[in-house]
């Protein structure tokens, strides 16, 4: 009924040469040299006819067209199996700053826990998501989880979430259609588009202007600074 999983990223020592006619590759072979769609469909092999799961793979997965990559997840999306999509951050993990996705798929988009969502899949990006703990590692807030999950579940129209609204920059309801329109690719960037820019009311004019003071400043700090090294270099015989 469920699959949580973690495996190993672009696993390329998989044995993929010996498995051509697996059982499990309904969707398409997966290449040899690399394993994350042999993955995705174990996963999806053993799940039952209301399954779902959910898993992290490498951000390639979403738009590799290499060695027949594309052709699977295109197969996987036409089989209306892709419920939904998380890019996340980089440098959340200790032994990689790579980011990573979440796919999320169901086997079933129109049971009656939810709402029918057949034909359509949710598009989160989460990549803004998060804070540096140090130089490297980056901590996603219980704030960000929530967000995540709460957005998630509302477009599941899930009991007593809230009702789902797609926000620009962050999150898509998108149809088959319009995923096919991006080529099958599952990144999604191109979904969620850009965040909405809020109008400072400051007119073009005015801008220039205090630009222009700002660069004027900061041209006399440098003819200031320029100066002061000179006399410097002169009390010390240079020049």
């Amino acid at each position: 009924d469920f699959v949580l999983a973690n495996p190993p990223f672009n696993d390329s020592d998989w044995g993929g040469d010996r498995l051509r006619e697996d059982a499990r590759w309904e969707y398409g072979v997966p290449p040899a040299g690399n394993a994350n769609f042999a993955w995705v469909q174990h996963f999806i092999h053993h799940l039952s006819p209301t399954g779902m799961a959910g898993f992290v793979l490498a951000n390639g997965s979403m738009s590799s067209n290499q060695s027949g990559e594309g052709d699977i997840r295109k197969a996987i999306v036409e089989a209306d199996l892709v419920d939904c999509m998380v890019a996340m951050p980089g440098q959340l993990f200790y032994s990689t700053p790579i980011p990573v996705c979440l796919w999320f798929l169901a086997r079933d988009k129109g049971n009656k826990r939810q709402r029918d969502r057949r034909g359509q899949a949710l598009f989160i990006d989460a990549r803004k998501l998060g804070k540096l703990i140090d130089r490297t590692h980056r901590d996603l807030t219980d704030e960000d989880v929530a967000c995540i999950a709460s957005t998630y579940h509302a477009w599941r129209g899930d009991k007593d979430a809230d009702k789902y609204e797609n926000i620009p920059g962050f999150c898509k309801g998108a149809t088959r259609d319009e995923i096919a329109a991006h080529g099958f690719v599952l990144t999604p960037g191109p979904y969620v588009g850009a965040a909405e820019v809020e109008d400072d009311a400051e007119s073009f004019e005015e801008k220039m202007k205090r630009l222009s003071g700002t660069l004027h400043e900061q041209r006399a700090e440098a003819t200031k600074l320029d100066a002061i090294i000179t006399t410097n270099l002169k009390g010390l015989g240079y020049g």
